[in-house]
This record gives C-alpha cells, sequence and structure tokens, in this order.
C-alpha cells in the first residue's frame, strides 16, 4: 500500500487500535558484582590544561567560566545550544559531516533569545577547525526529535520520531545523507510510529525502531525502501534506548520503568517473518539503578559485552527516592545472555553518595530547577568502535564531557575531560553550569570527540596522544604479547641461570 502524508492506512489504524505483542517476562535477576568505587580521575593532564579544582566531576560556582579541560583541547565551537545526540558521517563522495540536534526541549529554544536556531544542524566538517552550517533540518521530528535522532551509516539514512520528555504523537522523518552529507535529502515524513521519544536502527540500515519510553511501546518500522517505510512490529514494552546487535538478531534496551536491561531475541522481525514474534531473553539490574538510557553492544578479542548507562538519580522518577545515588554506568558481560555478569562501573567521584550530597548546591548541582533533570550525574556514553574499543566518552551533565580507558575492562579509569565554558542560560534555569546531555561522535583517525553542550552548542576536540588508548598502550596487542612471552622467558632463563651460578658460590642462597 503507496504510503501517503501520514502513513499507510493499515499503519493509522495500527496506531488507533494500539495492538501489539506483549512478549512473555523473564524474572528480574541482580546479579553479583564489583564494589561501586569511583574510577581513578585523570590527573596525568597534557601541558597546557585548566584542571578541575577539587574532587572528580566537581565543578565549583565560578570555577569554570572559561572551561576546564585535561587531556583535551578545543578545535572548534559552533551554535548557541544542543541536544542529545551527535553524529558524523563521511559520504560517498568524501565529504564529512557533523549531525547535532540544537534542542534540550523544543519549543523552548525557540523562544530563548540566546539560540540561534531550532531543528537539526547539518555542518560540514572538512575542515574541523572551522565547521560550516550548511543545512538545518526542519521537518515536525526533527524539530524535536528529544532522544531520536539516529543515524544509519552503511545507508546514510538519518531518522528521528518526533519525541519530548514524555512522548508524542509518533511522526518519523527519514533523510538521505549519503550523496552529499551537506545537504541530507527528505525521503518520508510522516505519522507512521505510535508513540516517540528515543530509537534504534538495525546495522544494516533496514529497519528503525521507535520507542516511546514513557509508555510500553515499540515500533519496528521497515525502511528498506525509506520513501515507503511500513511498520512489521508492534511491541508493549518500555524501552528508553535500544541498540541492535550486529546482525540484528537481539536488541539491547534500556528499561527506565523497570529500572533494567532486556535482552530481547528480535531475530523473526529481522528475517522478516510473518507475524514476527519477540522474545525477552533476560533483565537484569543493579544496585543504584536510576534511569536507564542506553545499551550498546561490543565485543574484546571475540568476547560480547554491553555498555550501559543511566541518567540522572534514583529520585527523578521514584518519589521518596534517595537523591544522592546514581546510576552512571557500567559494562556488563553478556557470554551468558540469560546471565549477564556486571564487570565493572563507570563512576566519578562526585556521583559517589556522601560527595554528591557534600556539594550538593554547587550549581546544576541537585537538578530541582529542571525537574530532577540535570545534576552531577551521567546521560549519554558512546564507543568508537564495537571491536575492542579502548575508549568511552560519556556527557556527565554538569560534569561536561568525560573520557575513561577500558583497556582493562574490569579497571576503568578516567583519562580526560572537557567542561564547557559554563553561562546561565535558560536551558539550565540561570544556573551557569554545564548541560552536557549528548551522544559523542568519534574520528579515531584524527583522534577527536565532537559533543554538544545544552546551553553553548557543538564542540569538536583534540585528544591527545597519551590519553587516546591504543592495543599497544592498554592491553598488549597481539605482536606485543608476543614479544613480552619472549621478553619473559629470556628473562626467566637469565634469572636461571644467575641463581645456579650463584648457588654454586653461595650455599645459604635460595633461588
Amino acid at each position: 500500500m503507496a504510503a501517503g502524508p501520514f502513513g499507510p492506512l493499515n499503519d493509522l489504524l495500527a496506531l488507533g487500535q494500539g495492538g501489539g505483542q506483549t512478549p512473555t517476562t523473564v524474572p528480574l535477576q541482580k546479579p553479583a558484582a564489583p564494589p561501586m568505587d569511583a574510577v581513578p580521575p585523570a590527573t596525568n593532564c597534557a601541558s597546557g590544561a585548566k584542571p578541575q579544582p577539587s574532587v572528580d566531576g566537581r565543578v565549583p560556582a565560578g570555577s569554570a567560566t572559561d572551561g576546564l579541560w585535561c587531556n583535551v583541547t578545543l578545535l572548534s565551537h559552533q551554535g548557541t545550544s544542543g541536544g542529545f545526540k551527535v553524529y558524523r558521517y563521511v559520504d560517498g563522495a568524501g565529504h564529512e559531516c557533523a549531525y547535532y540536534d540544537t534542542a534540550l526541549l523544543f519549543p523552548a529554544n525557540a523562544f530563548n533569545l540566546n539560540s540561534q536556531g531550532v531543528g537539526v544542524a547539518v555542518l560540514d566538517m572538512s575542515d574541523p577547525r572551522k565547521p560550516v552550517q550548511t543545512d538545518t533540518l526542519t521537518t515536525p521530528p526533527m524539530l524535536s526529535p528529544h532522544e531520536s535522532l539516529n543515524l544509519n551509516t552503511k545507508r546514510g539514512l538519518l531518522a528521528a520520531v518526533n519525541g519530548n520528555p514524555a512522548s508524542e504523537p509518533g511522526m518519523v522523518s527519514i533523510f538521505d545523507v549519503s550523496k552529499d552529507c551537506r545537504h541530507p535529502v527528505e525521503d518520508y515524513t510522516g505519522l507512521i510510529a505510535r508513540l516517540g521519544h528515543e530509537s534504534g536502527f538495525s546495522e544494516d540500515g533496514k529497519t528503525f525502531y521507535a520507542t516511546a519510553t514513557a509508555y510500553n511501546n515499540i515500533a519496528a518500522i521497515d525502511v528498506t525502501d525509506p520513501k515507503t517505510p511500513h511498520v512489521v512490529w508492534l511491541g508493549n514494552e518500555y524501552s528508553h534506548g535500544m541498540q541492535l546487535s550486529n546482525d540484528g538478531n537481539r536488541a539491547y534496551i534500556a528499561d527506565p520503568i523497570q529500572h533494567s536491561m532486556a535482552i530481547f531475541d528480535t531475530s523473526e522481525v529481522q528475517a522478516r517473518k510473518p507475524d514476527p514474534q519477540v522474545k525477552e531473553i533476560s533483565r537484569t539490574t543493579w544496585d543504584r539503578a536510576s534511569i536507564p538510557q542506553n545499551a550498546i553492544p561490543f565485543s574484546e578479542n571475540g568476547h560480547p559485552y554491553v555498555l550501559e548507562f543511566d541518567e540522572y538519580n534514583q529520585s527523578t522518577l521514584q518519589e521518596g527516592k534517595d537523591p544522592d545515588l546514581v546510576g552512571a554506568g557500567r559494562i556488563i558481560d553478556i557470554a551468558d545472555e540469560k546471565k549477564p555478569v556486571i564487570v565493572s562501573n563507570l563512576r566519578l567521584q562526585i556521583n559517589q553518595p556522601a560527595e554528591h550530597k557534600q556539594y550538593g548546591g554547587d550549581p546544576g548541582a541537585d537538578g530541582s530547577t529542571n525537574g530532577g533533570a540535570q545534576g552531577y550525574a551521567a546521560h549519554y556514553c558512546n564507543i568508537p568502535t564495537r571491536v575492542d574499543p579502548k575508549l568511552v566518552a560519556c556527557s556527565f551533565i554538569a560534569s561536561g564531557l568525560r573520557l575513561f580507558d577500558i583497556s582493562d575492562l574490569a579497571h576503568p579509569r578516567e583519562v580526560g575531560y572537557f567542561v564547557a565554558p559554563t553561562q546561565a542560560r535558560f536551558e539550565n534555569g540561570g544556573d551557569a553550569s554545564d548541560f552536557s546531555m549528548s551522544m559523542p561522535a568519534f574520528v579515531p583517525e584524527r583522534h577527536e570527540i565532537w559533543f554538544t553542550d545544552g546551553t553553548s552548542g557543538f564542540y569538536a576536540l583534540h585528544v591527545a596522544d597519551q590519553a587516546w588508548p591504543t592495543a599497544k598502550s592498554g592491553t598488549l596487542g597481539v605482536k606485543t604479547k608476543h614479544k613480552a612471552k619472549k621478553h619473559a622467558k629470556k628473562k626467566h632463563r637469565r634469572k636461571r641461570h644467575k641463581s645456579h651460578t650463584r648457588a654454586q658460590h653461595d650455599p645459604a642462597f635460595v633461588g
């Protein structure tokens, strides 16, 4: 059936009927986990740094008027406001582009005298020191995507579903950026999902998932032909952000209502079976779980893991809960996907209950002026690759952008940070604090990270070589391991020889 401006008739009927599959649930589990200690802070800052003046992650009033940074230098700054997602894309002609949503809450930024625009900004990044805005996407879903802006790099499709802090009617926009990323071409805009807030995109670029977050509602949309998308599955499940496995057969779902991460079998949706059924495989929670934001699968030496991160604190959506219990992030071993195991935590010292309570009077720290939002807490994280990543970049809201070396997955450590110059703006309630909420993007070959701050816009940053871990500088590479083994054998033979020689002349010596 052909799609009209509001989608095919059958999709509109699905919207009105509110049907869909309700997968059978499995018991919630809470596996044993390592202590929720803060990671070692970044202290070995390159020259020219402006280090933080207090415990790791804290930004006292007036300390970051010009920003704070360690092992990160500013390449460029563009715009005056930022939202939740930043993407990098290189098209077939070699053009390099950045995309970011400009609104934390539409239409508030439209009426903000400090804002320079609305919609999704398109930047030509051929010179990362001089970004040039070449376009602005202003279809309804791009004006108010909330956290749903998503990019599939394999097919060059940029998509979003209308959203707000709760959920909005699921109008979806799809743009083709593959031919000239500087000027996206609209393929489709229509009311096709039921509700919107966040999203997921299969790696093959053929399925866009619209998630409603506050409502148990997921829509899987076939975008094989992005000009005529259609719904292939409706599910009655709560999902904040979601990520798909490389083959599309698994969904890793951050559930904000049950404060957990769920793994679903989505193979029937991926295979486009008639009346596909999704199966819940496991559901895991942890201490201090707040609002799970997203969960990104990756592998280390072929072993499967998930990087999961929470936003805000336990009191945000749970009346009477402790506002000093911050979820932050964690690495989860999913080799046994029915029994995931938490390997380590990604936490700053300011995320610990005592420090969080002690410094709750800092600008933007308690979030009380923003309905429980903001504060010293995590929001979005990202990795540069799904295969053997060594670096994690996270927006920690009032603490700014934070970088973690995960070369040793069991013992992550902070290696750098960037706190944008703090400003009193409409978005942060005039509190002169950072409002770093976006999922960062990476340019690994140049050691760059791009992200946005809600009160000041887009930043392109260069990470110092000493802070960008590699296989050799972090965990040992294959060749390095081989050399290390040979060196250890030689050292052992030399030690044995010395011990044997000394024992010949010193009967009291014990080797």
